[in-house]
């Protein structure tokens, strides 16, 4: 992201200045030739509101903006004419207040002509979107029946406070000093494939497909072990 902005600037001062060399190390007096300095001093975030959507993330990069060349004068010349090109456009914003000179220390290099460049920069988040409807919501009306059965354990000895679930529906009752459970009320279409019951420790799936009938009770036979 950062340094497609460090090649924007390049290329913006390709276009202020010709055939100089664009250097984004720290100033130097060490380098020869025609040179400019982009150096990047800091980067802030800039707070935005939240809305509905999730805001942009807004950054602002400051560069500091130094010349050099072997003629003085050419060496302000090239900081001059960026300095005018800079303040006609738009995009870019120059600080007033020149660096100070603690800044100068800190970069263990003497004081020297230059200007900070301030660049915004704005990060948009890529959301999916979701796909338009272009079908009309069609609402059916599910038939309900009742689910009923009775487990029953060796010699068909009813099973009582067995727990008896219905997975695919998140439903759950016990069986009574009969061994009988009911479910009031259960999708007729699709009907409930699969019941799970627990009895004496043990878990036990069963299939419904006996049940086909709301007038047949489901017998359930458990084969208990102990």
């Amino acid at each position: 992201m950062i340094d497609e902005i460090d090649r924007h600037l390049s290329d913006w001062i390709g276009t202020v200045i010709k055939k100089v060399e664009v250097s984004l190390g720290a100033p130097s007096t060490t380098r020869a030739g025609r040179n400019i300095g982009l150096y990047l001093l800091d980067l802030t975030h800039i707070p935005v509101p939240r809305g509905k959507r999730r805001p942009p993330i807004q950054l602002r990069l400051r560069y500091l903006v130094t010349a050099q060349a072997e003629d003085p004068y050419e060496e302000h010349q090239m900081l001059g004419d960026l300095l005018i090109a800079a303040l006609k456009d738009p995009e870019f914003e120059v600080e007033q207040e020149p660096l100070p000179v603690s800044v100068w220390s800190a970069l263990n290099v003497e004081p020297r002509p230059s200007f900070v460049l301030r660049v915004p920069f704005t990060y948009e988040w890529s959301e999916k979107l979701a796909p338009l409807v272009r079908r009309p919501l069609i609402i059916k009306a599910a038939e309900l029946r009742s689910l009923r059965g009775q487990v029953l354990g060796p010699e068909s000895i009813p099973i009582v406070d067995a727990r008896v679930e219905v997975p695919g529906l998140q439903l759950s009752t016990y069986t009574d000093s009969k061994g009988r459970f009911q479910f009031s009320a259960v999708p007729a279409e699709p009907y409930p494939k699969l019941l799970r019951v627990h009895a004496k420790g043990q878990e036990f799936s069963i299939d419904t497909k006996q049940a086909a009938s709301p007038t047949e009770p489901l017998v359930i036979y458990l084969q208990l072990e102990g």
